[in-house]
């Protein structure tokens, strides 16, 4: 008999499915307004200005939770993920956190403190 995947599994096979191959792809902006398409905008907020810190870890937070392969490589930027990292992952469910810093070295708590 095969075992039903828990739904800390399944969400996690979800969010592993839409990441990038490499962090270099994130190759989204690092300043100035953002405009999140609809399907992102579930906070009812949909611009962001990036140079202002709550507004991009908002923008971060939404992108990680709502966003598919291709939202992910367009709206964010691997070096803004890694200096913000530290702090947004503890503002993001368990799951995209385990996900995204198994997939990244350069995301893990050991790497972060060796910067």
């Amino acid at each position: 008999m095969v075992a039903t995947p828990s739904v800390p599994e399944l969400r996690r096979t979800r969010f592993a499915r839409r990441l990038p191959a490499e962090l270099s792809e994130l190759a989204g902006p690092a300043h100035g307004q953002v405009d999140l398409p609809l399907h992102l905008a579930w906070s009812g907020l949909s611009r962001f200005d990036l140079d202002h810190p709550r507004l991009r870890m908002s923008c971060y937070r939404i992108v990680l939770a709502e966003g598919q392969h291709d939202d992910l490589i367009h709206y964010l930027n691997r070096e803004l993920l890694i200096a913000m990292w530290p702090v947004l992952r503890t503002l993001i469910s368990r799951d995209i956190r385990d996900v995204w810093e198994n997939a990244f070295d350069e995301l893990t708590p050991a790497s972060q403190d060796a910067a």
